[in-house]
């Protein structure tokens, strides 16, 4: 009886840590995808429409749901309503699957009663916000398989072919020309195993402090946020990813009859760009001062367009600023997706400009001593 009893219990504890495993798993390792909460927010707005309750609505998809860490948050959100607990005030409990913008669009529905409406309209900002998040990150995929190619060539240039040229130089008597010394001189040095150990720490320590910075630093993020609005083509691209961004949330917002001044708030908050947050941020504390939103918008100039301040004056004026900033929605969200599938198209001259010169001086470097040597006969 007791090795019956002793085998049960060591079955029962192995159960318990193989349960605790499981779950770790589940909350820490699982990825809860941007489809997963459209899937989601889309399933229990078909619900609603088909008159099903709040509680009935989320017991259906905890079943549905393949995400086990949804499906566990779901069943966590129903048991919480079931307590009588507003839907918005559950989800605010979750607020990296469920970010505060969403949630006070839920909290909008339900207070004046266009919660169907409200999901509706979340639904459709996240299909639109995918879809330009998907464009951008398809379009730098061209660029970083560039750069690692050419990366791993230089190595392979510096490292392999190199050295093994720049022996018909060691027997020459007259003094080389500087280029060929200075290809040399790196040559040598990158040749070297330990120094290029050394190189690749360095960089990865650099990219380390840069990103600890960013996340740390206001100033530094500021600053650096600031100086990309300059660069040349990428500057343009990201003025139009936050104008984007900016028109279709504040749109979305003040459909869900958030008040402008927090709508405004929040919107800040959605944008990529720290000088595009502290300008709506500034907007948004003018706007409760009882200026136009156009007006405020109309000192940042280099930000906002006059295009998107004319279209907002006369939303104001008109009182269909959420169907004027939709359609500012749209016509950026078209210029970053064109821009996007022609980005190669548009940096290809700049990576051949490069590759050119690069190719120029190592040819110079290794023809001028040739030249050299036929003029000493």
């Amino acid at each position: 009886m007791e090795k019956d009893k002793i085998k049960s219990e060591k079955k029962e504890t192995k159960k318990n840590i193989n349960v605790k495993i499981n779950d770790w798993v589940v909350e820490h390792l699982t990825r809860i995808s941007v489809n997963d909460k459209i899937f989601f927010l889309d399933h229990l707005r078909t619900m609603f429409h088909a008159g099903l309750s709040l509680v009935e609505a989320l017991h259906v998809l905890s079943k549905e749901s393949e995400n086990p860490r949804l499906k566990k948050i779901i069943e966590q959100i129903k048991i919480e309503t079931e307590k009588g607990k507003q839907f918005s005030d559950v989800l605010e409990k979750f607020p990296k699957v469920f970010p505060p913008i969403y949630v006070k669009m839920i909290a909008s529905g339900e207070i004046s009663g266009k919660l169907e409406e409200s999901l509706e309209q979340i639904v459709n900002q996240m299909k639109k916000n995918n879809e330009l998040t998907s464009s951008i990150k398809g379009a730098m995929i061209y660029p970083a398989v560039i750069i690692f190619a050419i990366s791993v060539v230089a190595i392979i240039m510096v490292t392999v072919v190199l050295p093994q040229l720049m022996t018909l130089f060691d027997e020459m008597a007259t003094e080389l020309p500087l280029p060929t010394r200075v290809l040399i001189a790196i040559t040598n040095f990158m040749s070297n195993p330990i120094n290029l150990i050394v190189i690749v720490v360095l960089i990865i320590i650099f990219i380390i402090s840069f990103v600890q910075l960013l996340r740390k630093s206001l100033v530094f993020k500021t600053t650096i946020h600031k100086i990309n609005l300059h660069i040349p083509i990428f500057g343009g691209v990201i003025k139009q990813i936050n104008l984007a961004r900016f028109s279709l949330t504040l749109s979305s917002l003040l459909r869900s009859t958030l008040p402008i001044v927090e709508a405004v708030d929040i919107t800040a908050e959605t944008c990529s760009n720290k000088i595009y947050q502290n300008a709506l941020k500034d907007a948004s504390e003018k706007i409760k001062k009882g200026i136009n939103l156009s007006t405020v918008l109309e000192g940042y100039s280099k930000l906002f367009p006059p295009m998107v301040t004319e279209m907002i004056m006369v939303g104001e004026k008109t009182g269909e600023i959420e169907r004027l900033l939709s359609e500012l929605s749209n016509f950026y969200s078209d210029e970053v997706d064109k821009t996007m599938k022609n980005f190669s198209t548009i940096i290809e001259p700049a990576i051949i400009l490069i590759l050119g010169v690069a190719v120029a001086m190592i040819a110079m470097a290794v023809i001028m001593p040739m030249y050299s040597m036929v003029d000493s006969f």
